[in-house]
């Protein structure tokens, strides 16, 4: 009963708001799947296809109700290397073949929904959450400035090219102010922005995106003022507007033997890139709308159902993607939380596509335009700025520099940098930590007490820490308030062992956790005289005899 519940409640909480929220987020898809589908290569209709595909299963089967997928960018310029070669191929053949390079990039899609579906399994989604603040900051900052930058592209040219402002700046303001067409843009997203910031201050029940978007296509339609619509972009790009099918199973087939002649290397290795960065973009995005919604998502099964939205679309010649941030934060601030919203988006593309091209194709650009740069400005993490001098400086580059190599290079590059920066940061604070307390019991023997983990990054200066050649003769190494932590420790150990008996003299191992002396007693037998097995560790007496410790501790040699 109460699983039925929870996935009542996933599905939908309040029905109206998923249903406006979806039909934004669908008229918000439409030109971003075109202009991924023209960055990758492909014909519009294979991206708006993958979008459906994409935007369907994972609404319905994913692991974050309201977050949306679809044709993206980062999957985009990672594979119009896999297509242009494939085109090359194909025309190099005897019987030249055109767009091979898209059917390789169906059956490169069946191994990326393999290799995701896999990661689902074996639940590697779970190390999304070892991902540093500093780089979810900078991933969201990055990503925001490339959501704007690809937004310049679908702007007139302000003023003709061959007019420098340099050597003719009176010349170029008088072409910029006489630039009707870029004006009018301007005007329009202007329009767009003023709507969607002003409307939620006077009510919320309906998304002022949309509200915005048929605000400004209806003052250019009724009012037939010439602007740039989804229409003339498509066919500015090379398209033939929103008509067409989809590629049939014989040319899928033809293009599956085709690839036998040689070149899986390039498939295998690009399918792994793209199953990459498709679940490090899904992952981050789950994160971010996690911290949007105070809830929490699965990312294992978010996996699952990416993989299997990129495998359907390798089976039916969809372009295949992942999570998009923009249409996710589009969705949720437009009061879209359950898999309703999802769904009705994917849903509402299709018929879009199939029944509504007509109308769809006369939306203005700027009022997309507008709805996307209104979330850049609310996906940018503004405190950044705040905050960039209160947080240690090595948080601060990590963070600087996420959101740089996102904007030049890509996501995954950038969050894997992020996460190598952070990580080395915390190995070398780590390895400056370790310590060594020294004393001489009565008996004459020398005691190291060690304090702080002991792993790679810190094993030079724990041997640094030691004298064997003028120690005394019995020398006792207490691990009581350290942490053997890697291989590289367990050898350190070793090689200090072998040091003080090569120059004879007695050497015990005090307080080793229990894992670390299976290890060595694996090692060398000898280490079960080395090693003091009926040493009480004081840290579980204080738990569980608190009468034996009767004085206090500053009197106990601990």
């Amino acid at each position: 009963m109460i699983l039925g519940q929870t996935t009542r409640k996933n599905f939908t909480q309040n029905p109206k708001n998923d249903i406006l929220s979806g039909l934004t987020v669908a008229l918000a898809l439409v030109p971003e799947a075109v202009a991924f589908a023209f960055v990758a290569g492909v014909d519009p209709l294979v991206g708006l296809y993958g979008a459906f595909m994409m935007g369907i299963v994972t609404a319905l089967f994913g692991g974050r109700p309201g977050m949306i997928s679809g044709a993206t960018g980062a999957m985009a310029v990672v594979m119009v290397h896999l297509i242009q070669k494939g085109n090359e191929v194909g025309l190099a053949l005897d019987n030249p073949v055109e767009n091979l390079g898209l059917q390789w990039l169906f059956i490169t899609l069946l191994f990326v929904g393999a290799i995701q579906i896999l990661a689902g399994v074996f639940k590697l989604g779970k190390f999304v959450r070892l991902i540093p603040h500093p780089v979810m900051m900078g991933f969201v900052n990055g990503l925001a400035i490339v959501i704007f930058l690809s937004q310049l592209g679908l702007f007139p040219n302000a003023v003709p090219k061959d007019i420098s402002f340099f050597s003719n700046t009176s010349e170029w303001f008088s072409a910029l102010y006489s630039n009707a067409t870029f004006w009018k843009m301007m005007g329009f997203i202007g329009l767009t922005m003023g709507i969607m910031y002003g409307l939620p201050k006077i009510t919320k029940k309906i998304p002022a995106a949309l509200v915005a978007i048929l605000v400004v296509a209806c003052i250019t339609i009724f009012g037939g003022i010439e602007v740039n619509t989804v229409g003339s972009f498509i066919q500015e790009g090379g398209g033939k507007g929103l008509e067409g099918g989809l590629p049939t199973f014989q040319e899928q087939i033809f293009g599956f033997f085709s690839t036998l002649s040689g070149h899986w290397s390039l498939i295998i290795s690009t399918a792994f890139i793209l199953a990459a960065v498709g679940l490090i973009e899904s992952l981050m995005t789950l994160n971010l709308i996690d911290e949007m919604t105070e809830t929490r998502g699965n990312g294992n099964r978010e996996c699952i159902a990416q993989g299997a939205a990129n495998t359907l679309n390798g089976l039916f010649g969809g372009m295949g993607g992942c999570a998009m941030i923009g249409q996710s934060i589009i969705n949720v601030d437009s009061g879209g939380r359950g898999r309703l919203s999802g769904a009705v988006a994917a849903v509402a593309l299709l018929c879009f596509v199939l029944f509504g091209a007509p109308l769809i194709e006369q939306i203005p650009i700027a009022a997309l335009v507008g709805v996307m740069f209104m979330v850049v400005i609310g996906t940018f993490a503004w405190s950044s700025f705040r905050i960039i001098r209160k947080i240690p400086l090595s948080d601060a580059i990590v963070l600087i520099a996420v959101s740089a190599i996102t904007v030049w290079q890509d996501l995954a590059i950038a969050v894997i940098a992020g996460v190598i920066i952070s990580a080395l940061v915390f190995a070398w604070k780590n390895a400056t930590m370790i310590r060594a307390r020294k004393r001489i019991k009565p008996d004459g023997t020398k005691t190291y007490e060690i304090w702080g983990p002991l792993f790679f990054g810190s094993i030079q200066n724990f041997n640094s820490k030691f004298d064997a050649k003028n120690d005394p003769q019995n020398v006792e190494i207490d691990f009581v308030e350290s942490r053997v932590s890697d291989h590289s420790a367990l050898e350190a150990i070793f090689n200090l062992v072998n040091k003080y008996e090569a120059e004879g003299k007695s050497i015990k191992l005090k307080h080793l956790s229990e894992d670390c002396k299976l290890l060595m007693y694996k090692a060398s037998p000898k280490f079960k005289e080395v090693i003091i097995e009926d040493v009480d560790d004081p840290r579980y007496h204080l738990a569980a005899d608190p009468e034996k410790f009767s004085k206090p501790l500053s009197e106990y040699n601990l």
